[in-house]
């Protein structure tokens, strides 16, 4: 009765446009007093207890990421992507999607990764006679590997909730990042052709070295950082303060494309991020810890498997389960969520949670990807001047490529596994 209770007035606040932090803590609180024998009293010191100190390299990538998209850094990856794969038919959307890739590798945000690759290529796009829908497509969608490419907001998030390593979910992230990237720049290669695009002269060795000198900085943060954590030189929350000062040294002192005066807006604008994925995390724990206390993962783990329901099947419904939450909510809130709730049963199904760490991310890209709440097709849809509705359908072929790399991802574990379990 209580989970029925809980999950009803969650769903309930969500629909009549409570936000999501609120809607968790209204919900979970609620429960706690008319189900469970804890004082109303008790939430603050629960949601306290919750911040575990690796939370802190939240706030830090998030600087980092709001420093390096408001500078030049994107427009430098851009065009040293573009001195690589631009000669190809489809060298311009596929340069995009590849600097979306490395600039998911700095920012660690699917929204930032749009905002700061999209205001450049759209226009390029469009300047070169790709159709309109075709670069929205695009780039909306390589976009949203900004969450699964380390580092990612969104990994910490469930490496936290979870208890998993947080660099090993990180180096799980590289290869499946890198697959789905691949697979994009594979169909944007073949729809240029068939839409008549020739190849052009390949840029020379001097140009690309001319263009790697210019974004070097830019790149160096991801050696810095990726770098760092797989050799054991500092952890994931150290990496973090240090992505946060590199980045501004670079961007102030080194490109000097952001005035000392306008650090007040960009700390702001990461400020208020943090904040209210904060406000989430705190009212989510509160959730788990209701969830946790009134065993409810475990009655719904026992009955799974009292009805023989085996792994495979069981991610086909977590797949179903998070894709329809990945559009009505922030990714963030949908792993605070269903991670107390499907961990204990993934785990008891012998699933790597390292392995279901990185599906219920793929899981959130798509949610993106998909209306009402998809965040990437907002930020294009401000970009490009199209409709929601319209973005929407620039995006579908895109998703259908993502669906088809997570279902890879899923039921292929090593393509997750392979480099954690080598350098660990």
């Amino acid at each position: 009765m209580s989970i029925v209770f809980l999950l009803l007035s969650l769903f309930g606040l969500l629909l009549l446009g409570i936000p999501v932090a609120i809607a968790l803590g209204v919900s979970a609180t609620f429960a706690m007093v008319f189900f469970s024998s804890y004082d109303i009293l008790a939430v603050p010191e629960i949601m306290f207890n919750g911040l575990k100190p690796t939370f802190m390299a939240i706030p830090m990538f998030i600087l980092a990421g709001s420093l390096m998209s408001k500078g030049s850094s994107a427009r430098r990856i851009i065009q040293f992507a573009k001195s690589l794969v631009g000669h190809l038919p489809g060298g311009l959307p596929m340069s995009a999607i590849l600097a979306c890739i490395i600039f998911a590798a700095v920012s660690g945000s699917s929204p930032a990764t749009v905002v700061a690759i999209g205001s450049v290529m759209f226009v390029a796009l469009k300047e070169a006679g790709y159709p309109k829908s075709y670069s929205i497509g695009a780039i909306t969608s390589a976009g949203s590997l900004g969450i699964l490419i380390p580092p990612s907001v969104v990994m910490i998030v469930y490496g936290v909730t979870a208890e998993v390593s947080i660099e090993k979910l990180f180096m799980a992230g590289v290869i499946p990042g890198l697959m789905v990237g691949a697979m994009m720049m594979l169909y944007a290669y073949f729809d240029a052709r068939r839409l008549g695009f020739k190849a052009i002269q390949v840029a020379s060795f001097k140009e690309r070295w001319q263009k790697f000198k210019n974004a070097f900085w830019a790149l160096l943060i991801i050696v810095v950082i990726i770098g760092g954590i797989y050799a054991g030189i500092f952890t994931a929350t150290e990496a973090a303060g240090i992505s946060a000062v590199y980045a501004l040294i670079i961007s102030v002192f080194v490109y000097k494309d952001i005035k000392l005066k306008e650090l007040y807006s960009v700390f702001l604008d990461a400020a208020i991020t943090t904040a209210m994925i904060f406000l989430i995390i705190g009212f989510a724990v509160v959730f788990a810890h209701f969830l946790t206390s009134e065993r409810i993962p475990h009655m719904i783990a026992e009955y799974l498997i009292a009805m023989h329901m085996n792994w495979w099947l069981f991610l086909i419904f977590v797949n179903l389960v998070l894709f329809v939450m990945g559009q009505f909510m922030e990714p963030s809130s949908v792993i605070l969520i269903m991670t107390p709730l499907l961990l204990p049963i993934a785990t008891q199904l012998g699933i790597d949670p390292i392995h279901f760490g990185v599906v219920m991310v793929v899981n959130m890209e798509l949610g993106m990807l998909t209306p009402p709440v998809g965040l990437n097709l907002f930020v294009a849809s401000s970009l490009s001047g199209l409709s929601l509705k319209d973005v929407t359908l620039c995006v579908i072929p895109w998703l259908c490529i993502l669906l088809l790399g997570l279902g890879l991802i899923t039921y292929i574990p090593q393509i997750s596994l392979w480099l954690p379990n080598l350098i660990g």
